[in-house]
């Protein structure tokens, strides 16, 4: 049986998976070979670099290790202090800024890596949601609060017209301490409704 088909004319299946296998892992070589040489050329960043980021619409110098956080140089090298560390590892969303537009944490995220982004921060929002908040007293001690807002201003930009429950679901990744829940979806649910 196996010789039916076996072809006579010096071609066949078993001959081509052969040298099919033989070119495919020779590819997989090169192409390793070939990250491995990227890899050694790579420069290894250390020490402190200077690099521009894009915040608030304005170019803006910075200079920062590898390890420094988008929330450190933010804060401290900006003065911009409206993103918060409550938590370094972003679990409360207090540090929370707008990142090409989607909300990210700033304490979990490397500056580097913001090169060539925008990054927007409570401050370079409108007066909206702030006023909303103000309004519906939803602050207490108000270190969530720059965070919340930022959150709710990417939330909204995609759910103009969500429902209570939606507002709900959409802020779950930021924390009061303090337990304003309640009033901080009256001034969301305010500024869905326009008021």
């Amino acid at each position: 049986m196996s010789a039916s088909y076996e072809k006579t004319d010096g071609f066949n299946r078993r001959a081509f998976l052969k040298g099919s296998g033989a070119v495919a892992a020779a590819a997989s070589l090169h192409q390793q070979a070939s990250e491995v040489s990227a890899a050694d050329s790579k420069e290894v960043v250390s020490g402190s670099k200077k690099i521009t980021l894009n915040v608030n619409g304005e170019d803006v110098s910075v200079e920062v290790e590898p390890r420094t956080t988008l929330l450190e140089a933010l804060r401290y090298q900006l003065d911009l202090t409206g993103a918060k560390p409550v938590s370094m590892d972003g679990s409360s969303g207090a540090s929370t800024v707008l990142i090409n537009g989607k909300p990210k944490m700033a304490s979990t995220t490397l500056a580097i890596a913001c090169r060539r982004k925008e990054i927007t921060t409570v401050e370079g929002l409108g007066t909206d949601i702030p006023k909303a908040f103000v309004e519906a007293d939803a602050q207490q001690c108000g270190f969530c609060t720059p965070g919340f807002v930022v959150a709710v201003s990417a939330f909204l930009d995609k759910n103009p017209d969500a429902s209570n429950d939606e507002i709900r679901n959409g802020l779950n990744g930021n924390i009061c301490r303090c337990g304003t829940y309640s009033n901080v979806i009256d001034a969301v649910t305010n500024v869905v409704k326009g008021g």
